[in-house]
């Protein structure tokens, strides 16, 4: 085991690798995502609306219907209702 400082250089230099992998998986995952929102903006889809969506998807139900129940309160008091 190699060591400069105290810090085990291969393990330090995995750890960078691996990172460096995962950032480069990552960057062709965000490809393909931009590739499959350009696909439904192209089929007639409002990406805007899909994007929120899918967002609220990934709430919890009384995330979402709390997230409901303050908007619908701000429209109303703006009169918006």
């Amino acid at each position: 085991m190699s060591e400069i400082g105290g810090i085990d250089n291969e393990r330090l230099k995995s750890l960078i690798e691996r990172i460096e992998r995962l950032e480069e998986e990552k960057k062709g995952i965000c490809g393909d995502i931009r590739d499959i929102y350009a696909e439904a903006k192209s089929a007639g889809f409002d990406v805007k609306a899909l994007r929120h969506v899918i967002k609220m998807r990934a709430k919890a139900k009384n995330e979402r219907d709390e997230e409901k129940a303050i908007f619908a309160l701000y429209e109303a008091a703006a009169g918006l209702d």
